[in-house]
């Protein structure tokens, strides 16, 4: 995957003196952050860059883009793998990365999105290996991951999501890998796609959601293709209702077909990488290509967000924010 653009030295340390003046910690005080964020005038170079990302999606000419040099915090602490999520509220006094995810979101006009009932409703969430997830199929783990969106089960999923380079090893050769439904569509024959969006399938939620939420088992019954070329579809854990007619699993092996044919964006995250990849209108997988060193492999660390695809998109949850706060879940 091409980057989109490389920050020059001076570019770098010119959006660095822009993200270090936001106060405030988005831990604590996400909406007042948010608000500092929105407050700054951002480099004439992002805007340009957000402009082309918000450009390529609107034509349909790409759903994934690397911005390569991006600043992130001048100290990144080594977190503790049993509890990284808490022992990064105790470490992390320095929001860098917090703040380039937030403007990022404001300038390609995709506003942020949580859950509540995951990571304390925080909006800035990790991809980090927590020890007690190791070997398992979640994204809190060491594992590789099969083609997927994030929280495929969940009635709530987000449009894009956002992944900034915090900590990646650079002898550890793991890959972000991505398929968008456009391609995966050229792939599947017309009985194939009408069959997929059909209420004929359902799909498990990952172990970290089952033990963060009680209520978070399964999704029932839903299609696999939505809107015109959107995917709902968790490989390995999305399969066929028991109730559903033959050529159901017929279209899903075809699926699983196309998914092996289909042409395929990869990228070797660096520190300071963003990758921003539409979630809803594509998939993605982490494949761990060559691992020298799994301690340090485990210690990878990408910042993430979600977003909606536009303020109507987000608006349309309005009525299930949690607390009041805009883009919070209440699930």
């Amino acid at each position: 995957m091409k980057p989109i653009h490389e920050l020059t030295p001076a570019q770098h340390d010119e959006l660095l003196a822009v993200l270090q003046s936001v106060p405030g910690n988005p831990y604590e005080a996400h909406e007042e952050f948010v608000a500092a964020v929105a407050g700054t005038t951002a480099p004439e170079f992002l805007t340009e860059v957000c402009a082309r990302i918000r450009e390529d999606r609107e034509a349909g000419r790409s759903e994934a883009h690397v911005v390569r040099n991006c600043p992130i915090d001048p100290v990144v602490p080594d977190l503790d793998l049993d509890d990284p999520i808490a022992d990064k509220y105790r470490k992390k006094r320095t929001f860098v990365g917090e703040a380039l995810l937030a403007l990022v979101a404001r300038l390609t006009g995709t506003p942020l999105m949580a859950y509540g009932s995951r990571n304390n409703g925080d909006f800035f969430t990790d991809v980090i290996a927590i020890n007690k997830y190791s070997g398992m199929k979640t994204g809190f783990s060491d594992s590789e991951l099969p083609f997927h969106n994030d929280r495929t089960a969940h009635w709530a999923r987000a449009d894009h999501i956002s992944l900034l380079g915090m900590r990646c090893p650079a002898d550890e050769v793991i890959y972000t890998t991505f398929v968008s439904c456009r391609e995966l569509l050229r792939h599947l024959g017309t009985r194939d796609q009408e069959v997929l969006r059909q209420p004929w399938f359902t799909t498990s939620f990952d172990v970290f959601s089952q033990a963060t939420n009680q209520s978070q088992r399964s999704s029932g019954a839903h299609p696999i293709l939505e809107r015109e070329h959107s995917i709902r579809y968790l490989e390995t854990t999305t399969t066929v209702l028991p109730e559903a007619p033959g050529e159901a699993k017929d279209a899903l092996l075809a699926l699983k077909n196309a998914l092996v044919v289909a042409e395929k964006q990869r990228h070797r995250m660096r520190d300071g990488d963003l990758l921003l990849f539409a979630n809803q209108d594509g998939l993605h997988s982490r494949d761990r290509i060559e691992i020298l060193d799994p301690d340090l492999a485990a210690t990878r660390w990408l910042l993430k967000t979600y977003a909606f695809r536009d303020r109507a998109a987000a608006d349309a949850y309005a009525d299930r924010w949690q607390d009041g706060v805009p883009g919070r879940i209440a699930d």
